[in-house]
């Protein structure tokens, strides 16, 4: 796994000298990560899956959902075909939106002067509080699951949470995850809280989301 390596480790040089990347170069840099992984990865773990799937006669699709850093869920389905599982819909390219013209369009802001920071904190004890409310709601809806989230279907100023395209309005705001996909973040603290508590309700995660 050499070339992911170099590639992660490419990644955290940049970050921790505060250099921001490009919208292009942040789409290249995980279209390389996603080659890599199907051309060097999944290769090497079909080989390792394939004699345990053997004694299998029936058809089925395996599904892996994996966080870096935590155990792996898998399921199975007897449905043949991936699209059947996540439907095709998440898998086509969002339509664009047709954005008003006109007039100026006032930017959400943090509340920066009461300094507030959003907390989320799971069933599990798991606590995400970075200083940047944009930064922790992000990486809540990772560790939810972004295909988890896309299902639900929610959007701000019309553009879906996560997308696996850019708005041609609000791409500076679209916080690129991997994958091919965008989280959202065009949006104040309190309407993170909101947007957060209504996916807690809607897959029955029991978070616990605070504005600090």
């Amino acid at each position: 796994m050499s070339r992911l390596e170099d590639l992660y480790k490419a990644r955290e040089i940049l970050r921790r000298e505060k250099l921001e990347l490009s919208d292009k170069q942040e789409k290249q840099l995980n279209e390389l990560e996603e080659e890599i992984i199907k051309k060097e990865i999944l290769p090497a773990l079909s080989k390792d899956i394939a004699p345990r799937l053997e004694p299998i006669r029936s058809d089925l699709v395996l599904v892996v959902e994996y966080h870096h850093g935590k155990p792996i869920d898998v399921a199975l389905s007897r449905k043949v075909k991936i699209s059947e599982i996540v439907g095709t819909k998440l898998m086509q390219p969002d339509p664009p939106v047709e954005h008003r013209e006109g007039g100026e369009h006032k930017k959400p802001v943090e509340n920066k002067a009461d300094n507030t920071v959003l907390r989320v904190t799971f069933p599990d004890g798991t606590v995400i509080a970075d200083s940047k409310a944009k930064v922790t709601f992000v990486k809540t809806i990772e560790r939810i699951g972004l295909m988890r989230v896309r299902t639900l279907g929610l959007s701000f100023c019309h553009v879906p949470l996560v997308s696996n395209t850019l708005d041609k309005k609000y791409a500076k705001q679209q916080t690129p995850v991997g994958s091919g996909l965008y989280v959202m973040t065009h949006s104040s603290t309190k309407d993170k809280k909101k947007q957060l508590d209504k996916m807690s309700d809607q897959l029955h995660l029991g978070l616990k989301v605070e504005i600090i």
